[in-house]
């Protein structure tokens, strides 16, 4: 009011001018410069990684070449090595194997190279033979492709069911042990079977069975409609006497139409291989036991100088050839036939008379090869008795 005292004191005001009141206020201030000693940890970081990944880019490019080098390079093997590889093996097992068997020298290249082929998964058991100076390589696509050693087994004809056991028995690549039991005479087929090691032995009998009854279902199907012969089991019996009289392939349809015709005329066979059949079973005769005139006169089911017809059951195992001719042996209306001593072939008859005459050559071929065996082994005798002259 008039005539009172202000409590406060009064201030100027301030004025800008123009030019400043244009002029932008202050925003918030930038924040303040990294150091120098930052800055050089981060480009050391950044140098370090970036360094460390050039590295480690090198390392593995230099692995792989080196790796791949080892991979493709001849091994160390010097010679020819057998390795079998069993079922079920894993692949580092084989790995191991392969290097202690010295065909590789080392297993985790190995290894790698297996991954990196994609062939790990690949390999395959058996048994393999391996070259010398084999890569790494070669051994992978080796393995791969299942090429293992292979080994044969020959069943000849007219072996017995026993004999035939017996060489089942001693293949040593075979494994696991033989039936118990023998199958029935005449009911394996005579084959070569080709197989790798650690084929088991059932398989083996289990696969003759197999091949021997279709054989025989299919040639039976194909016999001559005349034949006197009533079942299958009598025309595996038949074949395999025709198996063991005769080796030569020319002659088994005519050794097979003189049984043919003696069966439709009611003659017994008068077969020696029966009568051997029936002494010695499927052990066979020995080589050094000859025929006696009395073992034609003994007594067994399977002598057929005194039983009419066939014997009960087959005396060896007949091939295909012999059961072809039996099936369509030849038509000749012989009746006798014997060997002829000359080619180790025989001489056929359609008479008693012309068969007593063969026969009659053939004995006198006998006598004169006694008397020069004999000859032979006394000049042998005289030479090693002679004194010896200094």
């Amino acid at each position: 009011m008039p005539g009172e005292q202000n409590d406060y004191t009064a201030r100027p005001l301030a004025v800008s001018s123009s030019r400043g009141s244009l002029r932008p206020a202050q925003g918030t201030p930038p924040p303040p410069k990294r150091s120098r000693q930052s800055r050089n940890q981060i480009v050391t970081f950044l140098n370090f990684v970036l360094s460390s990944v050039v590295f480690i880019i090198l390392l593995a490019v230099g692995v792989l070449y080196f790796g791949q080098r080892e991979f493709t390079r001849p091994g160390p093997s010097t010679t020819t090595e057998t390795v079998l590889i069993k079922p079920n093996t894993g692949t580092r097992e084989i790995a191991n194997l392969l290097q202690r068997e010295g065909v590789i020298s080392d297993a985790r290249v190995f290894l790698v190279g297996l991954r990196i082929n994609n062939a790990d998964s690949r390999l395959k058991a058996g048994e393999y033979e391996i070259k010398p100076g084999a890569s790494m390589k070669e051994i992978m696509e080796l393995l791969e492709g299942g090429k293992s050693v292979m080994y044969s087994l020959t069943i000849p004809e007219g072996l017995t069911v026993k004999q035939i056991f017996d060489r089942i028995a001693s293949t040593e690549e075979l494994s696991g042990d033989l039936p118990a039991e023998l199958p029935p005479e005449g009911s394996l087929a005579a084959d070569t079977l080709r197989f790798t090691r650690g084929l088991s032995r059932q398989e083996v009998v289990n696969k003759l069975i197999a091949d021997q009854k279709n054989l025989v279902k299919s040639i039976w199907e194909r016999r001559a409609p005349d034949l006197p012969i009533e079942t299958i089991e009598e025309f595996v019996t038949l074949a395999s006497i025709v198996e063991k009289e005769t080796g030569r392939a020319d002659e088994r349809s005519r050794v097979a139409g003189v049984f043919i015709n003696r069966l439709k005329k009611g003659m017994r066979l008068q077969s020696d291989p029966t009568v051997i059949y029936g002494l010695f079973g499927g052990e066979g005769k020995p080589a050094d036991r000859p025929i006696y005139k009395s073992d034609l006169e003994k007594e067994t089911p399977y002598n057929t100088y005194a039983i009419k017809g066939l014997p009960p059951t087959p005396i060896a195992n007949p091939g295909r050839a012999a059961l072809e001719a039996v099936a369509n042996p030849s038509r000749t209306g012989e009746l006798y036939f014997v060997a002829n001593g000359i080619d180790g072939g025989h001489a056929f008859a359609k008479t008693l008379d012309e068969h007593n005459e063969n026969v009659a050559r053939w004995r006198k071929i006998e006598r004169e090869r006694a008397k020069q065996a004999e000859a032979a082994a006394q000049d042998k005798g005289d030479a090693a008795s002679a004194p010896k002259s200094n």
